[in-house]
């Protein structure tokens, strides 16, 4: 998705390195953290009010500590970072209109989002129009990078200033059909997506694969994310015959979803993406959700050596919302804007181009570092080249990792 706590394994940061990355407003003498001349901004656009806030707060909060710790580190001279960010609601209107105000602020080099691909989706041409970087912690839509005709294997970067720093749902579909056939035994999945883009992609790229191996899909359908009352759908799913059901959405509707699957005296297990990896699904699912399944991006926070500095700062800075799953995407995000702005004042005697912009676009597309969620660096369609991904379970009232890896040939 966009659309969890992951992060990608890779070779721990040499000590301090860890915890810079960058976020900031050129106009403003001074910040907080920092002593430099020029402020840099960087935008964040995430939804920060409304049900998938949760996330969104994560995002805002991981890019802000980024910030702070690369002014603190005096990362690049001369300059303080410095965020805007704002709220989309997880709605393309907002999206674009959020991007139009970016693109209009001089001192915004680079952004910081979006949570949802259909609020991607809104932005990416007015970014590209102005030149203007932008890299998603969190979009998995594999169309956004490479085109709408990706799954024929014709891909085309339509947009060569959007990056992002999670793995698609190129891999993550067809990862979590290998491991429900493979290792979990499920043999008859129903499908079930919310019609929105990163939903209904997910649940195309697992179908290919789950059928491809031999899986037997019993039943599809859609529902309204808005609605609460699933009964027509859940009907359907208890007269399938399904072992599994796998779910293409967000968690405001999967946890309902689910707990009425469950209450219909169907009990098998919902499975889905990184869009219903938060606590809030488990809360919204109930008791009865132990066992549900979802895969996300990377690996979990807890088990990355390269991540201890990052979850250490973030508590230590007293945020009062977890970093959630998408925090450690949204760190080394940021920190490819900043290694783009120092790569840029290098190879500019010290100080920022009349053309800033391009010339930091232009430099995200070289960056290479070892972040927080593992390698970071960018191919030739903007995507991730780490491709980690994990399966996690519900036990209780939390999600549980049971394994890490990547797709399978």
């Amino acid at each position: 998705m966009r659309q969890r706590s992951l992060i990608a394994v890779t070779a721990a940061l040499a000590a301090g390195a860890l915890t810079l990355t960058a976020c900031g407003s050129r106009g403003d003498k001074a910040n907080d953290a920092g002593s430099g001349d020029t402020t840099v901004v960087i935008g964040v656009d995430a939804p920060l009010t409304g049900d998938l806030s949760a996330l969104g707060l994560g995002i805002k909060n991981s890019a802000d500590l980024a910030a702070k710790q690369a002014n603190e580190k005096k990362y690049v001279k001369g300059v303080t970072f410095k965020i805007q960010a704002l709220d989309d609601q997880a709605q393309a209107s907002s999206g674009q209109q959020n991007a139009t105000k970016l693109v209009a602020d001089k001192d915004v080099l680079g952004v910081v989002g979006p949570l949802n691909s259909s609020v991607s989706e809104s932005m990416q041409k007015v970014f590209d129009d102005a030149k203007l970087a932008q890299i998603s912690p969190a979009n998995t839509s594999p169309s956004l990078s490479q085109g709408p005709k990706w799954a024929t294997g014709e891909k085309v970067r339509t947009y060569k200033s959007y990056f992002r720093t999670a793995t698609t749902d190129a891999i993550q579909g067809p990862f979590a059909a290998q491991y429900l056939f493979n290792k979990a035994g499920k043999k008859k999945v129903f499908l079930i997506d919310d019609k929105k883009t990163y939903g209904a992609g997910l649940a195309g790229t697992f179908k290919g694969e789950f059928t491809k191996l031999g899986g037997q899909v019993v039943g599809e359908g859609h529902i309204d994310p808005e609605s609460k009352d699933f009964s027509a759908i859940v009907t359907e799913v208890k007269s399938s015959g399904a072992d599994v059901v796998y779910y293409g959405g967000e968690y405001p509707a999967a946890g309902p979803l689910s707990k009425q699957i469950k209450a219909s005296g169907t009990k098998i297990p919902l499975v889905g993406g990184d869009g219903i990896y938060d606590k809030k699904y488990v809360e919204l699912a109930g008791a009865e959700s132990a066992g549900d399944l979802a895969t996300s991006v990377g690996a979990p926070v807890e088990s990355l050596p390269s991540a201890k500095d990052f979850v250490a700062n973030y508590t230590k800075a007293g945020y009062k919302e977890p970093f959630a799953a998408y925090g450690g995407y949204s760190y080394d995000s940021a920190w490819a804007i900043i290694e783009a702005v120092k790569a840029t004042v290098d190879a500019n005697n010290g100080k920022l181009p009349a053309d800033a912009r391009a010339k930091v676009l232009a430099a995200v597309q070289g960056v290479s570092f070892d972040g927080v969620t593992g390698k970071v660096s960018f191919d030739e369609f903007g995507d991730a080249t780490n491709k980690q991904l994990t399966v996690y379970k519900v036990e209780g009232t939390e999600w549980k990792s049971v394994e890490s890896g990547t797709l399978g040939g």
